[in-house]
């Protein structure tokens, strides 16, 4: 009876007797599969989607970007707003250069008006200063500002062209020499990214003959390549840097009026008074002592994240690493461009040989501390076992 079946606690064979069966193709639905498939390939998809189910101004812009060459920012409204607060964007990064930053930004607003003489390109700037003061590392970000990224960045290094007849690299041979056809190097980066940021790095090495050819860029907006077609140059925007006057820069650092009026004539000497009058001249002065402390602590704050994250460790740097950096850079005169080495070359080798030996015992570290003793950087990694220092390494480089 219905009674006695409910008191044994016996349920249906239907619900009790029976498993459940295993899906295979044949007993899922058609939706149900469609449903899993579209799972499996969301989970595939990365942050940029090679087809996009949905077309919408981003990736109608994207696609005109990369079919003109024009960027995606100029195509929108960041350029226009990074280029107000340039200032603020360069001085993250820039350090000690606030009159060089500020003499660009004022230059980069006219232009960007489109209120300068027609014809010109956007900018030909003439960076000059001492080595390691942020001249190239200005250019570099605004690439990355101005046009999304450094693919927009074309760098020629000037010393290759120390002889007359190396200017046929730059804009290709002419008919019956070899390498016809072949186009220049910087005339068909021009032709094929017009938007853009040329540098034109150690401008100083380069024979004058060879400088000739920009006098046509700076003033008309364009230059004839080597088969005689007109590249056009409107949307580019050109950085020369240079060492010349140097001396004269770190002389007058204080008197940024008198600087410009003593520099002129030295660059004058190398530079036609005509090509020079279509330049806008930049000078970078040289880092003082409280600009490199400020740059070195950014960069010691890096490692330490760097650490952090990698290691899970409590990571402790000494203010007398500060200091060793410091007597270091400025010893070797070369301004932030040695810190680099200091750091990579000096600093982390002997902590980079106590963390692989970790590594490679498969231990964890609790504690990483550097320091400084007697002009040599030293390293010390304690265990997480026991959090006790165990091992130490200390070297005089």
């Amino acid at each position: 009876s219905e009674s006695e079946q409910d008191n044994t606690g016996a349920e249906p064979a239907d619900e009790a007797g029976s498993e459940q069966p295993e899906e295979t193709a044949e007993t899922v639905s058609p939706v149900q599969r469609l449903a899993h498939l579209t799972a499996e390939l969301d989970a595939l998809h990365n942050d940029r989607l090679l087809v996009s189910p949905h077309v919408d101004k981003k990736q109608i812009a994207a696609v005109i970007a990369e079919w003109t060459g024009v960027p995606l920012n100029r195509l929108s409204q960041n350029e226009m707003s990074v280029i107000t607060d340039l200032p603020k964007w360069l001085g993250d990064t820039i350090k000690g250069q606030d009159l060089a930053i500020a003499s660009l930004h004022k230059h980069l607003l006219t232009a960007r008006a489109d209120l300068r003489r027609p014809g010109r390109p956007l900018g030909a700037f003439l960076l000059a200063g001492p080595s390691g003061v942020g001249k190239t590392e200005t250019v570099l970000q605004l690439a990355e500002l101005l046009y999304g990224g450094r693919q927009y960045l074309t760098t020629i290094n000037m010393s290759e062209f120390q002889e007359k007849h190396t200017v046929s690299r730059l804009i290709g041979s002419p008919p019956g020499y070899v390498g016809y056809g072949e186009g220049g190097v910087l005339t068909e980066a021009i032709r094929q990214k017009p938007y853009s940021v040329v540098l034109l790095d150690e401008v100083e090495k380069a024979h004058p003959d060879v400088l000739n050819l920009f006098y046509q860029a700076f003033d008309k907006g364009e230059m004839a390549d080597g088969e005689g077609r007109l590249i056009d140059c409107k949307n580019i925007v050109f950085f020369l840097t240079s060492n010349l006057g140097y001396q004269v820069i770190v002389e007058h650092a204080d008197d940024p009026e008198t600087m410009q009026e003593v520099l002129y004539p030295v660059l004058a000497d190398f530079f036609k008074p005509a090509l020079l009058a279509r330049m806008e001249v930049v000078p970078y002065l040289p880092l003082s002592k409280e600009t490199l402390a400020t740059i070195i602590a950014g960069k010691l704050a890096r490692l330490d994240n760097v650490l952090r994250s990698r290691f899970g460790a409590e990571v402790i740097i000494e203010p007398e690493v500060t200091d060793e950096i410091m007597s270091r850079v400025t010893r070797a005169e070369n301004g932030a461009r040695m810190l680099e080495s200091v750091i990579d070359g000096n600093m982390l080798p002997p902590l980079s040989l106590l963390l692989l030996q970790k590594m490679a015992a498969n231990t964890a570290v609790a504690r990483i501390r550097l320091s400084a003793v007697d002009g040599a950087f030293t390293a010390d990694v304690e265990d997480a076992q026991n959090d006790e220092s165990v091992t130490k390494d200390e070297t005089v480089l």
